[in-house]
C-alpha cells in the first residue's frame, strides 16, 4: 500500500509517501480503508524525535493516530461491525500510528453516523476517547462549572462540547484571538484571571503551568485534572494519559459522540484539510497557533497515489 511516512527525524518536510506492507487486523481489530486521518499533537512529537515514544519506533513510521474509513476486513472476535460499514476512531496502540496510509488497524471503533463528513470523523478519535477519560475522571455532571485551559484546540474544541452535553457551564480559556471560535462552540471565553464565578471543576489541556492558578479557582487539588502537564502529580494534580485497557470502555466516548452527532448536539471542528502529498504543510500547520480546531489529511487514493480519495 501507500503511505505518508518519514524514515528520519526531523521538521515537516521528512514526510513523503512511499510503499509499506498492507496491514492486516488481529483479535479485537479491523482495517479500514482510509477516508481521512488527523493530525495530533503526538504525531508532531514523533516524527520531530522529541517524544519518548520516539526512539521505539521502527522507521519508515506511518503518523497519525486518528482515522475513518470503511470496513474492508475485520479480526477475530469481532461481531459488532463488517466489511462495508462506515466506521472512525483510533489506530492501534502499539504502533503510536499507521492512519496516514491506504489501510489502517482500528483497536477503538464507533459507526460513523451519516450526517458526520468524513473530514470531522477522521479527526474525532483520540479527541473524544481523552476528552471522555478527562471528563469520567473529574466526575463532571449537571449542573457543575467546569473551567477548560486550552479550550480552542483539538482536544479543547472536543472537551467543551461533551461538558456541555453532560448538562455542565463551561468556561473557555483560550488566547484572545480564539474567543470567538469558542463562542461559535457555545462557550463563554475568560482569561483566568478574571474568573469570577465559582467553578467546581478545572481541566488543563494545554499543559502551560496554569495548574497552580487552576487549584485556587477550584479551592482543591482533587477538582483539578491536567492532559499535558507532567509537573502535575508533584502538586497533587492528577495526569490523565493513556487509554482504558477494556476495548469496551475505550469506545463507550465514541459511541456517546456518534449519538450527539445525529442529534446535531456535536461536531467536529477542523481548521484545515491537506490531500496526502501535503501532509508536511498539514504538520507545519498544526504546530502553529492559534490552535482551532484539527487539521486533516485526506485518504491517499490508490489509482492516484498522491491524490486525496474522493467523497
Amino acid at each position: 500500500m501507500l503511505a505518508v511516512q518519514f524514515d528520519r527525524f526531523g521538521p515537516p518536510d521528512v514526510l513523503e509517501i512511499g510503499v509499506a506492507p498492507d496491514p492486516h487486523p488481529g483479535r479485537g481489530q479491523v482495517r479500514i480503508r482510509v477516508k481521512a486521518a488527523g493530525v495530533s499533537p503526538v504525531d508532531l512529537a514523533l516524527r520531530a524525535g522529541e517524544s519518548p515514544g520516539s526512539k521505539n519506533l521502527v522507521l519508515p513510521h506511518i503518523p497519525g493516530v486518528d482515522a475513518a474509513g470503511v470496513v474492508d476486513e475485520v479480526g477475530p472476535g469481532v461481531v459488532d461491525v463488517s466489511a462495508g460499514d462506515e466506521v472512525f476512531g483510533t489506530v492501534a496502540l502499539a504502533g503510536l500510528g499507521g492512519a496516514t496510509a491506504e489501510y489502517a488497524i482500528l483497536d477503538f471503533w464507533g459507526r460513523k453516523p451519516e450526517r458526520m463528513p468524513w473530514h470531522e470523523a477522521g479527526g474525532a478519535g483520540s479527541g473524544v476517547e481523552t476528552a471522555t477519560r478527562a471528563l469520567d475522571l473529574l466526575d463532571v455532571r449537571d449542573g457543575m462549572t467546569l473551567l477548560v485551559h486550552g479550550a480552542a484546540g483539538g482536544v479543547g474544541s472536543v472537551v467543551v462540547q461533551l461538558a456541555a452535553a453532560r448538562g455542565a457551564r463551561v468556561l473557555g480559556a483560550a488566547r484572545v484571538e480564539s474567543h470567538p471560535f469558542l463562542e461559535s462552540l457555545g462557550v463563554r471565553p475568560v482569561s483566568l484571571e478574571d474568573v469570577s464565578q465559582s467553578v467546581d471543576r478545572a481541566l488543563d489541556v494545554a499543559g502551560a503551568g496554569v495548574l497552580d492558578d487552576l487549584i485556587k479557582i477550584t479551592g482543591s487539588v482533587d477538582d483539578v485534572v491536567t492532559l499535558a502537564d507532567f509537573e502535575g502529580p508533584s502538586k497533587g494534580v492528577r495526569l490523565s494519559m493513556g487509554r482504558p485497557a477494556g476495548q469496551v470502555d475505550g469506545r463507550h466516548g465514541l459511541v456517546d459522540v456518534a449519538a450527539l452527532v445525529e442529534r446535531g448536539l456535536f461536531r467536529v471542528p477542523v481548521r484545515e484539510v491537506f490531500p496526502p502529498h501535503n501532509a508536511a504543510a498539514a504538520h507545519a500547520l498544526a504546530a502553529r497557533s492559534p490552535r482551532q480546531g484539527k487539521v486533516i489529511i485526506e485518504g491517499i487514493r490508490p489509482s492516484l497515489g498522491a491524490n486525496p480519495e474522493s467523497g
